[in-house]
């Protein structure tokens, strides 16, 4: 069967800085193993399969699968593939929106602009705090032990995707940070979480926060460029009163460390929705013979 296929850079103004993802299109002859298969031979941090939607309201159905498993929300393939789908000419937004269909539910995708300068937001998942943490916890405390902590205390919320949210002291330290690779995989799996997601304040420059986001579990990676982790951390700090700006937007910084230079732009709105979103490049186009 062949199938047709883009794999893309997400939150990138240009390619190479972003997190890529992979894109299969007119999946409905796909069971769920083939899926899993593919991701698993792509090798990337997710691949999508993008359906026809089950009800009206929704724009396309999206199926996520990471090398190891299906996941219910991420915010890279959400953008990425509501790019894919407009770039392919298979949803047309309605008010500026479109509504993606996937495990968690109904998810709209604000797009504004178009072709490389387009700009794409999903409205996450709420996030809610389930933890405030300790440095005295001995789950926490060979994570934090040795980071130069910022003022907010160590939280753990669950957005879809549960992280473990640190502030530091200011952007060097966090740049210069090596993680505790042990003790980070310990705790992530102690708590059922994704790992350790990092975050300085910024002065000047073309961001307002640094982030960097460590996976503690199925493996010890560091992620490029993590949409479902900044929602999370701008519900934490729409929650705390500690938003970098009073409109509820921000940009991040993430991905350096890796070899990246992501930018991602977040917005708590009036209602207390978080928006999470960035620029798409298309890097392949073509098609896939499975």
């Amino acid at each position: 069967m062949h199938y047709p296929f883009v794999q893309l850079d997400v939150f990138a103004a240009r390619p190479g800085d972003g997190n890529p993802l992979a894109v299969v299109f007119d999946a409905s002859s796909l069971d769920e193993a083939a899926m899993q298969a593919i991701a698993r031979w792509t090798r990337l941090p997710e691949t999508t399969f993008v359906l026809p939607p089950t009800t009206p309201e929704a724009s396309y159905r999206l199926r996520i699968f990471s090398p190891r498993r299906e996941v219910p929300f991420a915010g890279h393939p959400s953008i990425g593939s509501a790019h894919a789908v407009l770039d392919a000419g298979l949803a047309t937004p309605r008010d500026g929106l479109l509504v993606q269909e996937c495990a968690v539910g109904l998810l709209p995708i604000r797009v504004q602009g178009e072709g490389r300068e387009r700009r794409l937001a999903v409205r996450a998942p709420r996030a809610r705090v389930l933890e405030t943490g300790r440095l005295d916890d001995p789950r926490l405390a060979p994570v934090l032990a040795d980071l130069p902590l910022g003022s907010l205390p160590p939280v753990l919320m669950d957005g879809g995707r549960r992280w473990w949210l640190a502030e530091l002291r200011d952007e060097a330290s966090l740049r210069a940070l090596s993680p505790p690779w042990a003790a980070i995989a310990a705790l992530a799996a102690d708590t059922e979480a994704m790992g350790l997601c990092v975050y300085a304040r910024c002065a000047g420059g073309d961001h307002d926060l640094a982030v960097r986001a460590f996976v503690g579990q199925p493996a010890q990676v560091e992620d490029a460029a993590s949409g479902a982790a900044n929602a999370t951390l701008a519900a934490w700090l729409h929650h705390a009163g500690a938003l970098p700006h009073a409109d509820g937007a921000y940009v991040v910084s993430q991905g350096r460390e890796v070899g990246h230079d992501a930018r991602l732009f977040l917005q708590v709105d009036a209602e207390g929705e978080v928006w999470s979103g960035g620029q798409v490049q298309t890097v392949v186009r073509g098609t896939l013979d499975w």
